[in-house]
């Protein structure tokens, strides 16, 4: 790999999800720990996977990996994050303020803009403290899909900003006294991921038009934060090694279409091509394997194949028929990135919209690309998106007009200081997802939601929210009282569950279901998305590939789901109307005779 020729010292992974980001950062720190140098490898992901990827039971301090030396690997773990950091807040104040005092400093800092911040601070502290990484040669960072890393990259500037501008000594975070130890950390934090000398930008992508346009937006945006030293992997790249099976021919001729529309911003960039693995990616010698360009090692096991016709799996059309029956209400597609949620969305909304309902699809994914996934018009159906930047203007504008609106000259000012931290965004932001759920009232609402960390957060935002509405009275708008009630009404809400048939995948969508039953919020369904196994397949990386989707299969309907849909790997890209529409219509037999 280029990457490997002269690393910096930080290398961030960053990219859509689904493209492959935990796997390579993986192969990079395994290979550089073999050369001898000590590295530390970093998951910034709420729904981190890198303990299964190395099969070591990681948490928030950097643990040995036995099967590779020199290289340790640690988690940010927002929760624990946001507990140490209240406790460091709220401890030198023990045993000198009424607990009652305490206890309402607790309920403050026990918001998502706590978690928020504690994450970011752990963050942070391996970026911008180098006498906290100074044992090792390298540390790299596997982050999350790249709404949330752009989120989590620009904090560093935006709350230098606030925290220089702020006139007021406080913030929703607590008494900027204590914040200001952090101030020349966030501020270091910026310098070294600008420093091209100390920090590169791993862009991962696949060799698909929507990956290529979010490494091309994050490029952009990264670098008018000045981090210009970025380096681009092409992932997975297909070709085609028998010329006789049309799903090889199709799977190529789809990445030929993409590379040949590859982003004019990204061609500078240097470039390193990884070809599609034939076998699961879990485990130090897959990812040496990886690393070291050995496609041919395959790890699969012939006592996890299971004919997917002995399943009982169901279809997309038969789900939707159900979800149809309710005659209003929401859907939610949840999952890993880069498994298909905003296509299976966009199919369900189609078909919604097809049979007279009023439809609105919408999604809370900052790196949402929904409309161009639909691709046109259709009757009852509207499209939208949470914009981050709309909702903060909306917002501000509503608490400046209402809170604002009695305080003299002096007040607004410091009223609207305040609305300019950071944490204004989580709120804004989750007022809008609840009054999208709230639409569900009048008619379907489809929402596409981030990938599952980013969705996570949010949940814990309704959560912190309807305790905060059970201890008092509130103002609150009746969409934010009622949203975690409508989340948890099966009659109300239906959230699917969107997969790939592969451990990652699979596993976190396990865990994603069991964060749902806490929250008291039961899935409707399963879907796998884009599968091999019931297409008839020769070319030898293919049927390697859909022999290891058997044992994954079994899994969900054993383990995990009694309603379980699946959509075959379609021969042209599902973009479009009249594409969505034949995955919201046709048995899985026909989508594969597509070919």
């Amino acid at each position: 790999m280029e990457v490997l020729k002269n690393p910096t010292r930080n290398l961030f992974f960053t990219g859509k999800g689904g493209v492959g980001k935990t796997s390579l950062a993986c192969a990079v720190a395994i290979s550089l720990a073999d050369s001898g140098k000590r590295v530390l490898l970093v998951s910034t992901d709420p729904a981190s996977n890198l303990d299964e990827v190395l099969g070591v039971q990681l948490n928030q301090k950097p643990t040995e990996i036995p099967s590779v030396p020199r290289l340790l690997a640690m988690n940010i773990d927002p929760e624990a994050a946001a507990r140490d950091y209240r406790e460091k807040m709220v401890g030198p104040y023990r045993g000198i303020l009424p607990d009652a005092a305490l206890q309402s400093m607790e309920e403050q800092l026990s918001g998502s803009c706590t978690v928020e911040i504690a994450a970011f601070d752990e963050f942070a502290k391996l970026l911008g403290d180098r006498q906290a990484t100074a044992e090792f040669d390298h540390v790299i960072f596997d982050t999350a899909p790249t709404g949330h890393t752009l989120r989590l990259l620009t904090l560093p500037s935006a709350w230098s900003g606030f925290l220089a501008d702020n006139t007021t000594g406080t913030s929703c975070l607590g008494p900027l006294a204590g914040l200001h130890a952090q101030q020349q950390l966030y501020q270091q934090t910026v310098r070294s991921l600008s420093n091209p000398a100390l920090t590169t930008l791993v862009l991962v992508a696949r060799a698909d038009i929507a990956a290529f346009a979010e490494a091309a937006r994050t490029s952009g945006e990264l670098s008018a934060l000045g981090v210009n030293n970025q380096h681009l992997i092409i992932n997975g790249v297909f070709r085609a090694a028998d010329l006789h099976d049309p799903v090889a021919q199709s799977m190529q001729r789809r990445a030929d279409q993409a590379l040949a529309k590859f982003p004019a911003s990204l061609a500078s960039l240097p470039r390193t091509t990884v070809p599609l693995a034939p076998f699961g990616l879990l485990g130090a010698d897959a990812l040496r394997a990886i690393a070291a360009g050995r496609m041919e090692e395959s790890a699969w096991s012939e006592n996890s194949v299971h004919a997917a016709d002995e399943l009982h799996l169901g279809t997309l059309p038969v789900l939707i028929e159900e979800l149809a029956s309710a005659g209003r209400g929401v859907v939610m597609t949840m999952g890993k990135g880069g498994v298909g949620k905003t296509t299976v969305a966009a199919a369900v909304a189609v078909a919604l919209a097809d049979r007279g309902f009023p439809v609105h699809l919408s999604t809370t994914d900052p790196a949402a690309h929904l409309a161009a996934a639909v691709h046109g018009t259709l009757a009852n159906l509207q499209v939208s998106k949470i914009d981050p930047r709309a909702e903060i203007a909306a917002y501000s504008a509503e608490v400046m007009a209402t809170a604002g609106g009695n305080l003299d000259e002096h007040g607004r000012a410091l009223l609207a200081e305040d609305l300019r931290s950071p944490c204004t965004e989580e709120i804004a932001v989750f007022r809008a997802f609840a009054a999208a759920v709230d639409r569900g009232r009048d008619g379907f609402v489809v929402l596409d939601t981030a990938p599952t960390g980013h969705t996570i957060l949010l949940l814990d935002a309704a959560l912190a929210y309807h305790r905060e509405i059970s201890r008092q009275a509130s103002q609150l708008p009746t969409s934010v009282q009622e949203l975690l009630p409508r989340l948890r009404d099966p009659n109300y809400t239906r959230v699917l569950i969107v997969t790939l048939p592969e451990a990652t995948p699979v596993h976190e969508a396990a865990q994603l279901q069991r964060d749902l039953r806490r929250a008291g919020i039961e899935p409707f369904g399963w879907v796998i998305n884009q599968s091999l196994s019931t297409l008839d397949v020769h070319d030898p990386v293919l049927v390697s590939r859909k022999q290891h989707e058997a044992i994954f299969l079994s899994e969900v309907t054993t383990l995990h789901a009694s309603r379980v849909a699946l959509i075959p790997w379609q021969v042209e890209p599902p973009v479009g109307i009249d594409a969505l529409r034949r995955m919201g219509t046709l048995r899985a037999e026909e989508l594969a005779l597509q070919q």
